[in-house]
């Protein structure tokens, strides 16, 4: 394990110091009070010797708290964006109407959603740093969505950063970067090192002589319902996939090659990489670890964890300086790689000819041949999967265990797949045919299922422990959530099937403005606002606008997602072991995995 250095304790806070007369003003006076720990790790440089303190790093901080923070404003037909309404009235005239090259026309929604994105970003001392949850001026108790999350925000920073915006995304990575050397405890538990906050929320405390110290206030999951632990961005699993693009798009490689930021990444990794009692490669996680943050029937392997594992693993291949202080780590990473998609590949896939294999399983195989390695029972195949598997579709399962399968479609883990080439180029082409065959129960009236079938009756007693917010087709269990438009878009323009994403977008851009931009849908096919929804969701809006932009610029997402790696199908660490008691098991998988 690498060497961390000094950790800030909690007790301690970052600040910087204001005027009574600065709260409420976008700009501040430039004095500010840096922690001397905190000051050695930002002030690291990096190969190319890129300035630490560049964009007043050290200063971000939310200007005068969330309670100054704009709210979102219903956007009227003479509230639109002046520069565009002066651009285009220099070119239109009333007798001579013509179409200005490369100016496309905005849609109310697209316009609308602009203007509460930009209403939902936190400053933190002048610059911007994150967006809030959500930011609804009629909610009174906002509960944690007046926080900045890292899963959140991801939508969000794809957004400005398509749009030529990277200093709010830039922000956003060194801070939370910072907050990973704080000291963590949950109940006089201390986690592991290289853990990222959940989310974080700017506060502002009274000092005396009329000054003001703005705090940033993190939380690791000791504040979250059911203490859930974010794997995927507590993880750092997110930070590390928006690290990529904000380097691919803006072409900004400066900051990943920051030595602070480097030693950030190895610390994400040696955590992920940490040896453990798990006989398989996916990452072993509680219920509850990922963007379905309450009691599913998640814990074990969920493929949303895989997936997101597997894209954080590629993604720090490509970001780590290659030199003697990385070579075993890199290593590490591509035998990981290698494991991982073949464990998914051949034991999560299911179509009509694997579900008919294991419809006539052998069970109780005691052999390193076995062909039912997991002793999947047959009787486990729900009825509902008989009828509803297309003959031309399939998809990843969305959980494997010993003797446990769970053949829910989970819908981020089987999109993030296509998107990361996790699945084979035959299994994504197929994931993509099975939402087209199955548009209506995946799509319905708003996309996107988050999963299908909901838990109803004992099932959903058992699993949920009858929790009335995941209620059948609600939230969580079946409920439609807008924000997943992004990815399927994303995995619709790299496998071709453009038209799916287009009709998913002007499926959603009907309605969400009409509803107020929600957080989710309710009911089996998505037609009533979640019945806990809150309002001005904002990757909800921040996923729309990720969409539109990716469809007007297809080419842009090519810089998002990842092509299939047939090295990492040759790398076997079976290979490398001289005992003979070893047995690989990819001899008679190969042909599967390489289709």
């Amino acid at each position: 394990m690498l060497g961390h250095g000094r950790t800030i304790n909690r007790t301690q806070k970052l600040f910087c110091v204001l005027g009574k007369s600065s709260l409420g003003q976008f700009r501040v006076k430039r004095g500010f009070h840096v922690i001397a720990s905190v000051a050695s790790r930002n002030y690291s440089t990096s190969v190319e010797k890129t300035r630490v303190n560049d964009k007043n790093f050290e200063r971000i901080y939310v200007q005068g708290g969330l309670n100054n923070v704009k709210k979102p404003l219903v956007v009227e037909k003479d509230d639109l964006n002046e520069q565009y309404a002066a651009a285009t009235e220099q070119h239109v005239n009333e007798e001579n109407v013509e179409k200005v090259e490369g100016v496309k026309e905005e849609s109310q929604a697209v316009k609308e959603a602009w203007k509460l994105l930009e209403n939902a970003v936190v400053t933190y001392c002048g610059s911007p740093i994150g967006t809030l949850a959500a930011n609804d001026p009629n909610d009174k108790l906002p509960l944690n969505y007046d926080q900045v999350f890292i899963r959140d925000f991801i939508p969000s920073a794809l957004a400005f950063l398509l749009k030529g915006e990277k200093e709010i995304v830039r922000n956003f990575l060194l801070h939370t970067l910072q907050l990973q050397s704080w000291e963590k405890t949950v109940d006089c538990y201390s986690p592991g090192q290289g853990l990222m906050p959940a989310s974080f929320k700017v506060r502002t405390v009274s000092l005396e002589d009329n000054k003001y110290e703005e705090v940033l206030d993190p939380d690791f999951g000791e504040s979250a319902i059911g203490r859930v632990a974010p794997v995927d961005s507590g993880k750092c699993l997110w930070w590390i996939i928006l690290l990529r693009a904000y380097g691919k798009i803006t072409g900004d490689y400066g900051l990943q090659e920051r030595v602070d930021v480097q030693t950030g990444i190895k610390l994400i990794i040696n955590l992920c990489l940490s040896d453990g009692f798990d006989m398989f490669p996916s990452l072993l996680v509680t219920d509850g670890s990922c963007m379905i943050d309450r009691r599913m029937g998640i814990h074990g392997h969920p493929l949303e964890i895989q997936a997101l594992f597997y894209s954080a693993l590629r993604c720090s291949r490509e970001l780590l300086s290659l030199d003697e202080g990385s070579k075993n780590l890199v290593n590490a990473i591509n035998n990981r790689l290698s494991a991982l998609s073949f464990h998914i590949r051949e034991y999560y896939w299911v179509d009509m000819k694997k579900i008919n294999e294991i419809y006539r399983y052998n069970t109780e195989e005691y052999s390193t041949e076995a062909t039912n390695k997991f002793n999947i029972y047959p009787e486990q195949i729900p009825g509902w999967l008989m009828d509803w598997i297309p003959e031309e579709g399939g998809y990843l399962i969305g959980n494997l265990q010993p003797a446990h399968m769970d053949f829910r479609f989970f819908t981020l883990g089987n999109l993030w797949s296509v998107v990361s080439s996790l699945g084979t180029p035959k299994q994504n082409e197929a994931i993509l045919n099975l939402v087209e065959a199955k548009w209506d129960d995946l799509v319905g009236l708003m996309p996107l299922k988050i999963c299908y079938p909901a838990l109803e009756s004992e099932e959903w007693r058992i699993i949920t422990g009858s929790d009335p917010k995941n209620t059948p087709w609600s939230y969580h269990n079946g409920g439609s959530w807008p924000t997943l438009l992004w990815q399927f878009t994303l995995a619709c323009i790299k496998m071709n099937r453009i038209d799916l994403a287009k009709k998913a977008v002007d499926l959603a851009e009907k309605r969400l403005r009409v509803d107020q931009w929600p957080e989710y849908y309710d009911t089996r096919y998505g037609k009533f606002t979640g019945k806990q929804a809150r309002l001005y969701q904002t990757w909800t809006v921040a996923g729309f606008l990720t969409s539109k932009m990716l469809l007007e610029n297809p080419e842009m997402a090519s810089l998002l997602f990842w092509e299939e790696d047939y090295d990492l199908l040759e790398i076997c660490v079976c290979a490398l072991k001289k005992s003979g008691r070893k047995k690989c098991s990819r001899g008679a998988a190969k042909s599967q995995i390489l289709v």
